[in-house]
């Protein structure tokens, strides 16, 4: 006969395993029934929008519940905001720039062809690529690549916030499919939507995607052509200035303010605001904003046309001016005079995957050894510095690189 305390302990564990049988049994199912109404429902709208039955029924074939990473991502807010050296670092490497430059010179006839036509630079164009899909390896990664239909069907169903706009994305999705540009087991793209080498979310893609190499289809998944020249469309369409820089690293006159908004270059350089490697601007008339992303100690940058065009492309100045600098150094143009203001001693891309491996055989990390160095990275660093006993700061340099190599 068991104990009053393990007779309630065994009791409170079948109620426990019952409650888990219910959920199990309807949570999930009510659930993908919900979704499937959705689904249901949406082909109306969907026909009425000019797909066909049979696009839309391909579309959602074997499609029964809502991709729960898709809805995980979504919720995901980061608690740590990337300081700007980190998210330059992990952009504008020796490995990005070396690659960025190889890409250069094995696909200079396409380079050619399409800075030719659209007037945009090929680095420029490249480092979009880096920064998107880092030159496509992320369209190899199955974790990363999710089935597109079901992606904004999910956020639709299940995301007020998104709804609308995965509305608008998933006809523009299935106007793709029935376009015959792609098909359906390669319709792949991000968890939002966003799709192809250079990611584009549906709607752009309908205003903005080429045929570049003229096989019938606009393929910006699988021929990096249509990618860039996809890439080089938007840019021009939306202002490209062809034979102009995005902007110029500045040194800045101590002790005075500087007026916000835009101003020519000629006026910036009447104040005392000069170029950070010595030359003159060389076209004075050209208006220009200053930025300064890491404070007056780090690096500042007079920003002219086309780093507003290139924000066309993603709405941040962090992104715009990680793709200036990124091309600057894969065209052979050098990079930064003036660092970030970063508190520690830069590991290279190299010894950033040798920090990692160095985590992982000690079984502080567990993510991918890519030389990026994100929150698993920084949360293992400052386990093993705590274990040290010494300030858990997390940053990846390279003290602790040494003290890795000492254990």
């Amino acid at each position: 006969m068991l104990a009053p305390s393990a007779h309630k302990a065994l009791t409170a564990i079948r109620l426990s395993f019952a409650a888990i049988l219910v959920a199990l049994s309807t949570g999930p199912v009510l659930a993908d029934a919900g979704f499937q109404r959705w689904i249901a429902e949406f082909r109306q709208v969907a026909i009425q929008s000019g797909i066909s039955p049979s696009v839309y029924d391909r579309a959602f074939k074997g499609v029964t519940s809502p991709d729960p990473e898709v809805l995980e991502k979504a919720r995901y807010q980061p608690e740590f905001k990337a300081e700007p050296w980190e998210y330059f670092d992990n952009r504008i490497n020796e490995h990005t720039i070396a690659r960025g430059r190889q890409l250069a010179r094995d696909l200079k006839p396409w380079l050619d062809h399409i800075e030719g036509q659209y007037g945009v630079s090929r680095y420029i164009l490249l480092a979009i690529w880096s920064m998107e899909t880092n030159y496509g390896e992320a369209l190899r990664n199955e974790r990363v690549m999710r089935h597109v239909p079901r992606s904004l069907a999910t956020l639709a169903y299940a995301d007020p916030k998104r709804a609308k706009f995965a509305r608008t994305q998933l006809i523009a999705a299935l106007k793709i499919l029935q376009s015959g540009d792609i098909d359906v087991h390669h319709l792949q793209g991000s968890w939002a939507g966003a799709m192809g080498h250079t990611q584009f979310i549906p709607t752009s893609y309908q205003a903005y995607a080429v045929d570049a190499d003229r096989d019938g289809r606009r393929d910006i998944w699988n021929s990096i052509p249509d990618a860039l020249a996809t890439a080089a469309n938007l840019l021009r369409k939306n202002g490209w200035r062809t034979g102009e820089t995005w902007g110029y690293e500045v040194i800045l006159p101590e002790g005075r303010k500087f007026p916000s908004g835009s101003m020519p270059l000629s006026k910036w350089a009447s104040i005392g605001v000069v170029r950070a490697n010595g030359k003159p601007f060389p076209r004075g008339s050209d208006m220009a904003e200053l930025k300064v992303p890491d404070g007056r100690k780090g690096p500042a940058f007079l920003m002219t046309n086309n780093f507003f065009v290139l924000k066309r492309y993603n709405n941040a100045d962090t992104y715009a001016l990680a793709v200036g600098l990124l091309a600057d150094e894969i065209a052979g143009y050098g990079g930064l005079v003036r660092d970030w203001n970063r508190p520690f001693e830069r590991l290279s891309f190299t010894e950033t995957q040798e920090l990692q491996q160095r985590l992982s055989a000690l079984g502080y990390y567990s993510g991918p050894i890519d030389g990026k160095v994100g929150s698993g990275s920084r949360d293992a660093i400052r386990a093993f510095q705590q274990r040290l006993g010494i300030n858990p700061d997390g940053h990846p340099s390279k003290d602790v690189l040494r003290r890795l190599r000492g254990q």
